[in-house]
This record gives C-alpha cells, sequence and structure tokens, in this order.
C-alpha cells in the first residue's frame, strides 16, 4: 500500500529549543570576541547548515567580511574560519544541554505516528559530539527518535545535500523517497528535503526562521501573532516546502493528506 512509512525530524528549532537559541548566542558571542558585532539576524539566517558552513556562511556575508577586513587588513581566510569554529563549538558545548526541552506538542505527536506504524528519523546541522549532549537530555524529557545523523556520518558534507536523509532511509529500510517526509524550520531542511526528493514540511511556530523564544511568541498580541505566522509561511512556500504546520499537532493530518496524494 503506498503511504508514508517514516519521517524524518531536525532538532533544534523543530523538535526541541523552541526558537532554535543554543546556537545563535554562540555565533553571535563568538564574532564578538573576534571584534566584529554581529545582529541576530545575521547570525539566523543560515540555520540549518552545518555549523562550519554557518560560520563561513557569516564571513562571507558582505557587511560582516567588510568589518573583518577594516578590522585585520585583510579578507578572511579558512584559517580564520576554523579558528571561530573552535571557539563556536567550546561555547555551545557548555550550554548546549539547556537547549534540549522538546517543543509543545512534539512528545504526543511522535506517540500518535509510533501508533500509526511509522519510522522516527532525523538529521541535525550539529555535530556528533553536540549531539552526543543533545540526544541524551533530550531522552531524559522523553524524545529519542529510531535514528539520528549528523554530517559526520556523511564524510562532513551536510545540508543542503541529500546524504543525510539517505542514511536515514537505509537505517529505517524505508522503501522509497515518495514515502518519507522531512520536517524541517529553517530554509536549509527545505533545500534538503527537495534535495532528496522526500516531501518537506516546515514548522513554523518555535522556528529558527520565526526566531522568538516562546514567552516572546505568546506575548505577542493575537494580530501580531498571525502575522508573523503568515510572513514566516510565506517564506517557507517561496522556498520550495510542500507543506506548513504552525506546530506539531497538525503533522499527522499532513501526514493523511500525503497519503491521500499516494494513492491518487
Amino acid at each position: 500500500m503506498k503511504k508514508v512509512e517514516g519521517v524524518i525530524f531536525d532538532w533544534a528549532g523543530t523538535t526541541v529549543d523552541f526558537g532554535c537559541f543554543a546556537p545563535v548566542h554562540a555565533f553571535v558571542n563568538v564574532f564578538k570576541n573576534a571584534g566584529i558585532e554581529v545582529t541576530i539576524e545575521e547570525a539566523r539566517e543560515p540555520m540549518g547548515l552545518t555549523k562550519i558552513d554557518h560560520i563561513r556562511t557569516m564571513f562571507s556575508m558582505p557587511r560582516i567580511s567588510e568589518l573583518w577586513s577594516k578590522k585585520y587588513g585583510q579578507a578572511f581566510t579558512e584559517q580564520d574560519v576554523e579558528n571561530l569554529y573552535v571557539g563556536f563549538e567550546a561555547a555551545l558545548l557548555e550550554t548546549l544541554a539547556m537547549y534540549t526541552d522538546p517543543k509543545p506538542e512534539v512528545l504526543t505527536t511522535i506517540e500518535q505516528l509510533r501508533n500509526q506504524g511509522l519510522k522516527i528519523g532525523s538529521t541535525s546541522g550539529y555535530t556528533q559530539k553536540m549531539m552526543d549532549i543533545v540526544v541524551p537530555e533530550a531522552e531524559k524529557k522523553g524524545y529519542r527518535p529510531d535514528f539520528y545523523i549528523t554530517a559526520d556520518g556523511t564524510s562532513d558534507v551536510g545540508r543542503p545535500y541529500p546524504y543525510m536523509i539517505y542514511r536515514n532511509m537505509e537505517a529505517l529500510k524505508l522503501s522509497a523517497a515518495c514515502h518519507v517526509v522531512k520536517v524541517g524550520d529553517t530554509i536549509p531542511d527545505i533545500d534538503e528535503a527537495l534535495n532528496a526528493g522526500v516531501w518537506s514540511v516546515a514548522v513554523i511556530i518555535g522556528s529558527s526562521e520565526m526566531g522568538l523564544s516562546e514567552e516572546e511568541f505568546h506575548a505577542l498580541s493575537e494580530m501580531e501573532q498571525e502575522d508573523l505566522i503568515a510572513r514566516v509561511e510565506k517564506t517557507f512556500k517561496d522556498r520550495g516546502a510542500d507543506f506548513t504546520i504552525r506546530s506539531m499537532g497538525e503533522l499527522p493530518g499532513i501526514i493523511e493528506e500525503i497519503n491521500q496524494l499516494l494513492v491518487k
């Protein structure tokens, strides 16, 4: 029977860490320590990539690149990228355990999907060393996928390439890309899904793209929330997401919709 067999989730901003805050502060601080003031928006823009690619992308932003050249008298080098990455990793590893709370509706939705016989996989922009902290901490709080992999397991080739998804499909014995759903909260998550040929679902509330903490989001008026949701939804759809969901509780309905499309 043609139907969805597995769902592959991103981690921070999707299943844990509402707003994806763990890496943002570390990115801002590591550039600040090098004498370069970057904005939260600049730190968020490449979110979803492997973390060294994220730093490389930030360095390549015209404003940051110009600031670096003015301060150091030359353009940034690959050695600069690697040096900042070392500092970023150290800072992130110190605080990462604090950002592992499952997002609202995640645990009940995962249970519902498993009860329907679906396999639960995951990919991440984190490294294996980072996931060695995240996975056991999230498990203590009730969330553990059937399989997870980082770019360490795909020769350091992460998003937007599809290889982490393919490794999930292999490990979970998923029969075809059209029977797989990828859920994420960033543009690279969407690119990863599209490049793998699987269904792309983008989650809006609590996403890195939205960029607000749970407290900040709920402090908005209902009209402000709706405007922000609509803006993020448009961004995701413009970048090719097959579906968007406000929160994880909507996912089972989307999977049912995909199942209907698969039998047509």
